[in-house]
């Protein structure tokens, strides 16, 4: 599970479900109700080292309540509503961890690291708040975790804007965002452990980084029940990220991809 993985599946796939179920509200009381299922692919080009493109089927499965919600890998519940403000307390499963023999050894050595040398990163758990505004100007998102699960013992920001267009039934959303990772999140995802360091790997820690991204989301309903979602997105990596030595030499980018199909009950 590398950074694409986390940026598809948190980053596209909640946010095409949660944006579907916003493009059938139909009055004050919000989203609809219930639960939706579906299927759907991601193909995204990982820059870690020798792992090249992925493609990667997934569930889709939601739930709306009054106030809680559930997608896929998140969770919230809705702490306070004004207007066309929304807090709410989120939990989010972190999909970053990976296994170290799932990437390229060739690849690897060639940035100088022995993969003998190395331990697998571990997924985890982030919970904070999430914040929402939508207005005649589009819409604006934020959310700050942490993790909880102590595996790096770090946070994250983000924050999106976006701004829909209608055409007949399909809902089109230009998007641009930015994300913000704490020194000890990114040292532990994109950086070498100490312990790594101590048997004699390269000592690369990058610190704090940031990721901004632009993308479109497409929305079209199928009848009365199904829903077609899609997504592409295009994130920048910084230099702290492209000169990690588990990432694949001139790594400038990544683009992930998103197609799925989803059913209310």
């Amino acid at each position: 599970m590398k950074f694409l993985w986390l940026v598809l599946l948190s980053g596209l796939s909640l946010s095409a479900v949660a944006q579907a179920e916003d493009a059938d509200e139909g009055g004050p009381d919000g989203p609809p109700r219930g639960w939706q299922l579906g299927v759907a692919a991601v193909v995204s080009d990982s820059p870690y080292a020798g792992e090249g493109t992925r493609v990667i089927p997934i569930p889709l499965i939601g739930y709306q309540g009054e106030r809680f919600h559930f997608r896929g890998i998140s969770a919230g519940w809705t702490v306070l509503e004004l207007g066309s403000f929304e807090m709410s307390a989120v939990a989010k499963a972190r999909l970053d961890g990976f296994k170290v023999d799932d990437l390229g050894r060739a690849a690897l050595a060639r940035n100088g690291l022995d993969y003998r040398l190395l331990e697998d990163r571990k997924n985890g758990v982030d919970v904070g708040l999430g914040l929402k505004w939508r207005g005649r100007a589009g819409e604006l998102e934020a959310e700050l975790l942490a993790d909880v699960a102590d595996r790096s013992g770090g946070q994250e920001v983000s924050l999106e804007y976006g701004y829909p267009f209608e055409f007949g039934q399909s809902t089109l959303t230009p998007k641009v965002g930015v994300t913000w990772q704490s020194k000890d999140m990114a040292d532990y995802y994109y950086g070498t452990l100490p312990e790594e360091a101590a048997r004699g790997a390269i000592d690369y820690r990058p610190g704090a980084v940031t990721v901004p991204h632009v993308g479109v989301t497409f929305l079209r309903p199928l009848g009365e029940k199904w829903m077609m979602l899609g997504n592409i997105k295009y994130s920048i990596l910084p230099d702290e990220i492209r000169d990690s030595p588990f990432v694949e030499p001139d790594t400038d980018a990544t683009t992930s991809l998103f197609v799925g199909f989803s059913r209310a009950f």
